[in-house]
């Protein structure tokens, strides 16, 4: 009978390497062994809707997906934006870069259709999109009218449907679906109004989701990020407020960064998060455990 052997899980981006050493049990070997599991996306190919700009939370995490080794197509809304996401892709060769505008459905058909013409399939889909009036991020939540709210729950949370639909129609070997979402989903957070009820909505829909396509190995999960500095956060009321109560109750007794919650995305893009699908992970400094 063979002894207790240190296996390691390393997982491994441009510029970093973390290792993680577990106890382990054989009955054949004595000796140690050095298991390896590089997170290396060399091969895979992916869509990231969402970024706007350097500030946008699915940047950091199309970056990462490059450095990776993954092929990209990362879309912007329209022509305003082209430009500003051209220039940022400019250090990612082999980007494919795609007009789609999520409130369209045949704008949103139009992109899949040249993904399946460039890419052949996906592997991954980050959505990362949310939109809501700048005055329905201030003020009374009763006061939100119709026509606001139809709107951000449209693109906000709607817009994943489509978006998996048409995602998994290109994995035939299954692959991973990759939402942001926001504690408010469940909690009151004065400023955020709308968008938690957007964001509740786009949980419910990340659980029946995982549900309808996980017999095609198609996975659906959720990034629960504590509050980031993005351009559209600034015009939530009373935003700084929100960061600075999150350090100080967190217990990691800090805000968390857009790289942490890039590298999250990476681990649920990668074959290393094959058996975990529905779920929402907080990225948040613990911030979601607290009663004060």
């Amino acid at each position: 009978m063979g002894g207790r052997v240190n296996s390691k899980l390393r997982f491994s981006t441009a510029g970093e390497s973390v290792i993680l050493r577990f106890p382990a049990r054989t009955f054949e070997q004595s000796e140690d062994v050095e298991t390896m599991y590089p997170i290396d996306l060399s091969g895979k190919r992916g869509v990231v809707f969402g970024v706007a700009n350097e500030h946008s939370i699915a940047w950091p995490i199309a970056s990462i997906l490059h450095e990776a080794g993954a092929r990209l197509a990362i879309t912007y809304q329209n022509d305003r934006f082209r430009d500003r996401v051209a220039r940022l892709t400019e250090s990612m060769p082999g980007t494919l870069l795609l007009e789609c505008d999520v409130s369209r459905d045949e704008s949103i058909a139009a992109a899949f259709d040249e993904m399946a013409r460039e890419l052949g399939g996906l592997d991954f889909m980050v959505h990362s999109i949310a939109f809501a009036n700048r005055d329905d991020l201030r003020g009374e939540f009763s006061k939100t009218s119709r026509d606001s709210f139809l709107l951000s729950l449209d693109i906000s949370a709607y817009s994943l449907i489509p978006l998996v639909r048409h995602s998994a129609d290109l994995m035939p070997n299954g692959g991973s679906i990759v939402a942001m979402t926001f504690q408010a989903s469940e909690r009151v957070f004065p400023g955020y109004n709308i968008m938690g009820t957007a964001k509740a909505a786009l949980e419910n829909e990340v659980r029946q989701l995982s549900q309808e396509y996980g017999g095609a190995n198609v996975r659906v999960n959720a990034i629960s990020a504590g509050p980031l500095e993005t351009l559209a956060s600034r015009g939530i009321h009373g935003f700084p407020d929100m960061r600075r109560i999150h350090a100080e109750r967190a217990p990691l007794r800090r805000n968390i960064t857009h790289h942490e919650v890039a590298k999250t995305a990476l681990f649920l893009c990668s074959d290393l998060a094959s058996g975990i699908t529905g779920t929402v992970i907080p990225v948040d400094a613990g911030y979601h455990i607290m009663g004060i």
